[in-house]
């Protein structure tokens, strides 16, 4: 049995996650974690309750999955370094700073951030390497990502992963997060990503290689946050007991 504690657990991800993971016969939710003056605190969860302090449940845990905010997953992963208790983070927009808390934490435990747990996301990338290396310097790249409207950061953590792939099969790929007013021709290697927020868009993902004569398009989208629970799932069976070191989707299907 794998005892998780979910973190964000009032939030709309987290209690997909918690609603998943509470179904499951190998797996117990043995308590949350919300903001000190979040509704939800004391409320029951799983086998335990929604508490404002993780350290109030850390050692019921096995496994603690985290979708609160960027300093709050900081806090939480170094208070699991501590403790010696794998962790999980789906937390986008973190600073170079925050990345790099994350890092000095799984020196010490299992760690596994990702900006994005959906199985076919990863696919995806792995596609958009592909196409990146196969597809020859005639054909530009455009990234494009929908979220809902309460979506915080702008460009996705997802979006700006897959520019990072771009770049890395294209070593001298640029980045233009907006354009406004006469710019001018697109210059030669500059990756346009663009941001729309509206409505209750789960997200969305497509990136576009543009030719001569000729466009490919390789797209990912989520018909609900299910996509994204099956992802954190998966991902909790597979830290449990895995060496210290920063994880990411890619280790899962790897094996």
């Amino acid at each position: 049995m794998i005892r998780v504690v979910v973190c964000g657990a009032g939030g709309r991800m987290g209690m997909e996650v918690a609603r998943v993971l509470a179904e499951q016969s190998d797996i117990e939710l043995v308590g949350g974690v919300e903001r000190v003056d979040h509704p939800a605190v004391g409320t029951a969860l799983g086998k335990g309750t929604i508490v404002s302090d993780l350290a109030q449940v850390l050692d019921k845990a096995d496994v603690v999955v985290d979708f609160t905010v960027p300093a709050v997953t900081c806090a939480h992963a170094e208070l699991c370094a501590q403790a010696g208790k794998p962790f999980l983070s789906g937390v986008t927009g973190l600073t170079e700073d925050q990345t790099a808390i994350l890092k000095a934490c799984s020196h010490g435990i299992p760690l596994l951030h990702a900006p994005n747990f959906s199985v076919g996301v990863a696919v995806l990338r792995r596609l958009v390497e592909q196409a990146a290396k196969a597809l020859t310097r005639e054909f530009d790249v455009e990234i494009v990502e929908v979220h809902h409207r309460r979506k915080k950061d702008a460009p996705s953590g997802t979006a700006k992963l897959l520019f990072e792939i771009v770049r890395q099969a294209r070593a001298e790929s640029s980045a233009c997060f907006s354009r406004a007013g006469q710019n001018g021709q697109k210059p030669e290697c500059q990756v346009g990503v663009s941001s729309v927020r509206t409505g209750d868009v789960v997200g969305e993902h497509t990136v576009i290689f543009g030719g001569p004569g000729e466009r490919v398009e390789l797209a990912h989208k989520a018909e609900s946050r299910l996509a994204f629970a099956s992802g954190v799932l998966a991902a909790v069976r597979f830290i449990k007991g895995r060496k210290p070191g920063l994880y990411s989707l890619d280790s899962i299907l790897a094996g």
